[in-house]
C-alpha cells in the first residue's frame, strides 16, 4: 500500500509526540478526565488544554507550569506526571455547554516562532443527560496503547507505521 510522503508525515508527527483519546462521554453533573501520553522530549515542557473547533486558533483553558502540580481554572483542572509521560485534564460538574472539540497540547513554540507547530490532539467531549445510576460519576478517557516504538525507542519499519495509523 502506497500513502503520500505528506499523509505519512502527518500521522508519524501526530502520533509519535502526543497520543489522546479521540472522544470522551461524561454525564451531566458529573466528571471526565482525559489523559494524554506525550514523548520523554517534552516532560519539561508546558502543556495545555484548550477549546476550539481548529487547533491553532483553539482557546486555552488551563495550562500547567511544566512542574508536576495541579493547576486550575473554574471547574477545570490539569496536572502533569512527568514520571509517567502523562498529563490528565479534569472537567467538574459539566454541562451541555461543556460538549464541543478540545485539544491537548505541549508548548513548544516561541512567540516569533511562526513557522513549528505545537503537537496537539483533538478530543470530541460530549456530554450526556444523568441518570440516577451515572449521576456524579467520573469518567476517564485514555490516550490509546502506547505507539510502538515510542517507549522502546526502536525504529520502526513502514508496514508497522501504516498499520498503526490506519487503526
Amino acid at each position: 500500500m502506497w500513502l503520500s510522503p505528506v499523509l505519512l508525515l502527518l500521522c508519524l508527527s501526530g502520533s509519535l509526540s502526543l497520543m489522546g483519546p479521540s472522544s470522551v462521554t461524561g454525564t451531566s453533573g458529573g466528571s471526565l478526565c482525559v489523559r494524554c501520553q506525550y514523548e520523554e522530549l517534552y516532560q519539561r515542557h508546558k502543556k495545555y488544554w484548550c477549546r476550539g473547533q481548529y487547533e491553532a486558533t483553539c482557546e486555552k483553558i488551563v495550562e500547567t507550569n511544566g512542574e508536576e502540580k495541579e493547576e486550575r481554572s473554574g471547574r477545570v483542572s490539569i496536572r502533569d506526571h512527568a514520571d509517567k509521560l502523562t498529563f490528565i485534564v479534569t472537567m467538574e460538574n459539566l454541562t451541555a455547554d461543556d460538549a464541543g472539540p478540545y485539544w491537548c497540547r505541549i508548548q513548544t513554540t516561541w512567540f516569533l516562532d511562526a513557522l513549528s507547530r505545537d503537537p496537539a490532539v483533538h478530543v470530541n467531549v460530549s456530554v450526556s443527560a444523568a441518570t440516577g445510576e451515572t449521576a456524579g460519576r467520573t469518567t476517564c478517557g485514555a490516550a490509546p496503547a502506547t505507539f510502538p516504538g515510542l517507549q522502546s525507542k526502536k525504529n520502526l519499519s513502514s508496514e508497522e507505521v501504516l498499520t498503526y495509523c490506519s487503526g
